[in-house]
């Protein structure tokens, strides 16, 4: 049949959509749901574009599918597909689909207030509040986090020279702090914070090729995702940043993995303790709560396990089609 049909429900957190689809997902192969992302980028990545690409998504979008869990010791498994690909991770994204499974009664929870879900980047752990109907906030113990490199170079030909660290938190992350070159995002427009990280990712990928690649899993191998900091908009907040991902994308969320790489160049550096809480802004001010939960090593490398809390609210349903046969842009389009 050329005619696919996807019933969806969608979201957003703090800002940022998600979209999760509840009805017409893949069956696909795999012990474990980085071996079924792996399936699904070889056989479905048109599924990825044609939901989350224009005409049916737009240049924000991210979204997830449910899965049945392959450790029955687990909740549920999840895979994420966003504009920017088949991600191992995605904070805002795993907050968005646990409000919309738990609210929803898509997945019923062995222990009440708590989900164990699988991710391709690993197990992640999840604590929650149902007070009622809705799920008032959700907080994810996010995988081994750490500083991949420090005090590196690239050239912009806007800004010039700029300083840059790079972390994980289930991506990889180049964070550029306020510096000489750079006053912080306060001083600029999304539109110009994407032209900045479109080329430096791109240079930065080409200039440190091979040098960021998990140490677990060698599919996450490059640098995905630009963070760039500055003043928060609360004086109560920690800090601020605005996250680029995909071709064109700022995310409106604090980002829950580039709060997670967040704090682990800031554990590394000596600037935020075991126990401490990070109170992080997006580029709109919505806000994540994150904490170094543990201290410890990947790899024999300095690592963090970092939680992050945050909301999210449904806001509609529908039905999607993609028909292969009779519509030229059934794939999806990006114009830029």
């Amino acid at each position: 049949m050329s005619t696919h049909i996807f019933k969806c429900i969608d979201a957003h957190t703090c800002g940022n959509p998600v979209r999760l689809v509840v009805e017409g997902g893949p069956k696909l192969e795999g012990s474990t749901m980085e071996e079924k992302r792996q399936h699904f980028m070889k056989e479905f990545d048109w599924i990825r574009t044609g939901l989350m690409f224009e005409p049916r998504g737009h240049d924000m979008m991210s979204g997830s599918i449910l899965y049945p869990p392959h450790n029955p010791e687990n909740d549920i498994a999840v895979l994420f597909i966003e504009t920017s690909g088949c991600l191992p991770m995605c904070g805002h994204g795993t907050i968005g689909t646990m409000t919309i499974a738990l609210e929803e009664g898509l997945i019923k929870p062995k222990v009440p207030g708590k989900v164990k879900l699988e991710t391709p980047a690993g197990l992640v752990e999840i604590d929650y509040h149902k007070p009622r109907e809705k799920v008032e906030w959700v907080k994810l113990t996010n995988v081994k986090s750490y500083l991949a490199a420090e005090k590196l170079k690239v050239e912009s030909s806007v800004l010039g020279e700029l300083t840059f660290d790079v972390g994980f938190g289930g991506n990889f992350y180049a964070i550029v702090d306020p510096q000489s070159n750079f006053s912080g995002i306060q001083d600029f427009t999304a539109s110009e914070l994407i032209q900045f990280s479109q080329e430096i990712r791109t240079r930065i990928n080409k200039e440190y090729s091979g040098e960021f690649i998990h140490p677990e899993n060698s599919n996450i191998n490059h640098v995905s995702h630009i963070l760039w900091t500055g003043e928060p908009i609360d004086e109560n907040s920690s800090g601020r940043n605005a996250v680029f991902y995909g071709e064109k994308a700022i995310d409106r969320s604090p980002c829950g993995t580039g709060t997670s790489a967040r704090m682990a160049q800031l554990n590394g550096k000596g600037l935020l303790n075991l126990g401490q809480e990070y109170v992080h802004e997006s580029f709109i001010g919505s806000k994540f709560v994150g904490k170094v939960e543990k201290e410890t090593f990947l790899n024999n490398k300095k690592a963090i396990i970092p939680s992050v809390q945050g909301w999210a609210k449904i806001y509609g349903r529908n039905t999607i089609t993609i028909d292969t046969d009779d519509d030229p842009y059934a794939h999806g389009f990006q114009v830029i």
